[in-house]
């Protein structure tokens, strides 16, 4: 049948398989391995989100922002969020008692400099007291009351996920912690021998809990605390000015935090050692603004390897239909440019070493889709929809990704039944498509370059969603989890004309590499100088290089695996590194010889908690 040039993709799919699985399969996620939404966030925001979900134990729904801080005239919504600027912030808060000496024009000019600088950050990262406000930093507890963004889908499920990783509960949904010793408690902020939160600790100066653990309006700021420096004091005034934290979500998404943790369960679990050992050990020795860069920065070095290690994990996958153990599984390899871009050579050969990543990176989306496929098809076959209820997929999801391993390469006994529908859903799509979209038909009826109906259908359709839904958007997650364009930023991108095209003359790409900005740089040596007990260890720099390059897969001085780099560029590369390490004060070396270059921190760790 022929279809117009300009039709719309989804539509033809929904013709042809049933709507509801349509409706189900098109899209860039599955929560099930990655429980994010893979597109754009700000990393900025995600530890306020946390800090919320951390004291109230369900998400965050509509808070009062707007009704403190917008101008009253103003009806409509988009409108009221463009006028509500530093400049309108800080007129509001020159009213209160508790900020006497900003009414002058002059001297709010000076509290909006403020807000900007410490608390607040404009859309896109704009400059300017005019510009509208769209994110809170994270000084103080009390940013959690402020529900910038104005919703928390923009931050892709992400604060959901870290909670669920470093609350490491049992059960579908993390719930408040009542009993047994934690790190990480949920909803029960008075510390207790045995059960603390470590993450709310450092932010938590002049609070008063309220003993109603779901008042929201119930927490205290103690006016005779002195320690608080004027960041957060800012931050408590604008907080209180709202009067209570915003309300739980309501709607269709549920208020209850998913209990859902990655497929890739060793790079989740050593962020989550991460964060506890650096916040036992320097929370209170660390200046807060030096304490805020490097939390930032294991939470970059987190995201980034937990989206490298689940890839690494479904490549697999894909292969074979197992799960890789967690004592199996590695972070990809990547080449470091620890000249930050001084040395071409080097920063080529990064930008070649993450190019091999991403370029591996892009199978994603299919295997995602194949996810959904499978995932779809086993609730409705009967000979695998009682496995399917008896395999739980939270909050490990290993369990369900190996059965649906099993349907993908005909080892369970409904296999063959799932992929006769699959195959003949692709043969339907292919007839449907051979007007408009005819390489994607003939690929959806090539048996001989791919003879698994469900690694077929799963092709076709994630050519025909299009690259900006699928690796546009992968990339995308990959970008703002990686912090690019921030100040702790893990991976560097640039644009540049590598080889020409015989019609259009030279071609323009971006192209990432791997970099330690001195923030990651003090936040690695660091967290590595701490020694199992929080105490500081003795530490060479080649052993150093060793851990980050085991744990992360950060190379400096040895070559990622099926990588060529000479030697004298990795020689170079690493002595790049140590000249930093010297010049931030973080290495001791009186002579050439590597038993003598010792890591040093620039804090001491405080008293374990």
């Amino acid at each position: 049948m022929a279809r117009s040039s300009d039709s719309n993709p989804r539509a033809l799919v929904r013709e042809v398989l049933p709507r509801a699985m349509a409706d189900r399969i098109w899209s860039a996620s599955y929560r099930k391995v990655l429980p994010v939404d893979l597109q754009d966030f700000d990393l900025q925001d995600v530890l306020p989100a946390v800090f919320y979900l951390f004291r109230y134990g369900f998400r965050r729904g509509k808070g009062r922002f707007l009704d403190a801080f917008s101008p009253p005239d103003l009806a409509n919504l988009p409108e009221r969020r463009r006028k509500t600027t530093a400049k309108r912030i800080a007129s509001v808060l020159s009213r209160r008692p508790d900020l006497d000496g900003f009414r002058g024009e002059t001297e709010q000019a000076v509290l909006a400099d403020l807000l900007l600088c410490f608390c607040v950050q404009n859309a896109r990262r704009a400059l300017g007291r005019d510009q509208q406000v769209q994110r809170v930093a994270p000084t103080h507890f009390f940013a959690s009351w402020i529900d910038l963004p104005a919703s928390a889908a923009s931050l892709r499920h992400v604060p959901e996920m870290l909670t669920a990783v470093l609350a490491n509960q049992e059960g579908p949904s993390v719930e408040r912690t009542v009993k047994g010793p934690t790190w990480f408690a949920v909803a029960n902020p008075r510390r207790s021998a045995k059960r603390t939160n470590l993450l709310l600790e450092p932010f938590t100066g002049g609070m008063q809990w309220s003993k109603v653990g779901a008042d929201l309006a119930g927490d205290r700021f103690d006016e005779d605390e002195k320690s608080l420096g004027h960041d957060q004091v800012l931050t408590v005034r604008l907080a209180q000015q709202l009067k209570q934290a915003p309300i739980k979500l309501r709607g269709k998404a549920g208020s209850r935090i998913p209990n859902q943790r990655p497929i890739g369960r060793r790079s989740a679990e050593r962020f989550s050692e991460d964060i506890r050992r650096f916040v036992r050990g320097y929370s209170g020795s660390m200046p807060r603004q030096v304490f805020l860069d490097c939390l930032e920065s294991s939470v970059t070095i987190g995201l980034t390897t937990i989206l490298g290690g689940s890839a690494e994990v479904l490549f697999h996958w894909i292969e074979t239909g197992e799960v890789l153990r967690p004592t199996d599984q590695r972070p990809p390899p990547l080449l470091v440019d620890c000249s930050r871009g001084l040395d071409w050579t080097i920063r080529r050969h990064a930008e070649d070493s993450m190019d091999d990543f991403t370029r591996r990176l892009s199978r994603l989306p299919e295997i995602l889709m194949a996810l959904r496929l499978l995932d779809y098809t086993v609730w409705g076959n009967r000979r695998t929809k009682t496995d399917a209820r008896r395999t739980p997929s939270r909050p490990d999801p290993s369990d369900w990704i190996r059965l649906l391993g099993k349907i993908l390469h005909g080892r369970h006994e409904g296999a063959n039944s799932i992929h006769e529908r699959l195959y003949e859903y692709g043969q339907d799509l292919a007839d449907t498509l051979d007007a408009d979209h005819p390489e994607i038909a003939a690929a959806l009826r090539d048996e001989g370059r791919q003879s698994n109906a469900v690694r077929r259908l799963a092709t076709g359709l994630t050519r025909l969603m299009g690259r900006g839904v699928t690796t546009g958007r992968l990339f995308i997650f990959l970008d703002s989890g990686a912090g690019v364009g921030g100040p702790n930023a893990l991976v560097h991108k640039r644009r540049t004309t590598r080889g020409t095209d015989a019609a259009s003359g030279p071609r323009s790409r971006q192209v990432r590499s791997l970099v330690f900005g001195d923030s990651m740089l003090e936040y690695l040596v660091h967290r590595h100088l701490l020694n199992t007990r929080g105490k500081q260890r003795p530490l060479s720099v080649q052993a150093f290089l060793r851990v980050i390059q085991t744990r992360y897969g950060f190379h400096v001085d040895t070559p990622p695996r099926h990588f060529a780099v000479s030697g004298d560029l990795l020689q170079r590369n690493r002595s790049f590194l140590e000249r930093r390490l010297r010049d931030l004060g973080l290495l001791r070396g009186v002579n050439d010889a590597e038993s003598m270059k010792r890591l040093r921190p620039r804090f001491t760790p405080g008293a374990a908690s």
